[in-house]
């Protein structure tokens, strides 16, 4: 077996592994956005995975942990809004914190725009924020969320 090869063979298993072992572990596919781009060093960009890595080396497992990262993100914008709202409710609902206190955090610190890989393009990013704003404004509303005061 050639080297491409064999490599082909360890990025199949890293990723199988991913899915199997983690990402399935996680009902909800937002839920697996936010743990992946959470692997992704905010520095230098890397996706970072120590068990992953410590299994199939490094490049095998970033090169999975960003595949997935891409494949997730894809499948999250291929939902129309209404499966979209409902993934979201799901994975609100798994979450410690109350609805409102998350939302009301969301409102201010605005964490979800760190959640796509890095090689979406502008118009993934764009169909990405105009969906989840038009949904977080729907849940805000349902959780009498109120629009932070500017002057503060």
């Amino acid at each position: 077996m050639n080297r491409g090869r064999v490599n082909d063979a360890l990025r199949r298993t890293a990723a199988s592994d991913l899915w199997h072992h983690t990402l399935a572990q996680i009902p909800s596919v937002f839920g697996r956005l936010v743990y992946l781009s959470g692997l992704r060093n905010p520095n230098g960009g890397q996706y970072e995975h120590h068990g992953l890595a410590l299994v199939f080396g490094e490049d095998d497992a970033r090169k999975a942990l960003k595949e997935s990262h891409k494949k997730v993100f894809a499948e999250w914008i291929s939902y129309n809004l209404e499966q979209q709202k409902a993934d979201l409710d799901l994975y609100l609902s798994g979450l410690a914190e109350d609805q409102r206190t998350i939302l009301e955090n969301w409102q201010r610190l605005e964490p979800y725009r760190n959640l796509w890989p890095k090689s979406v393009t502008n118009v993934e990013r764009q169909l990405y924020l105009a969906d989840l704003t038009a949904i977080l404004e729907l849940l805000k509303n349902v959780y009498g969320v109120e629009r932070p005061d500017r002057d503060s």
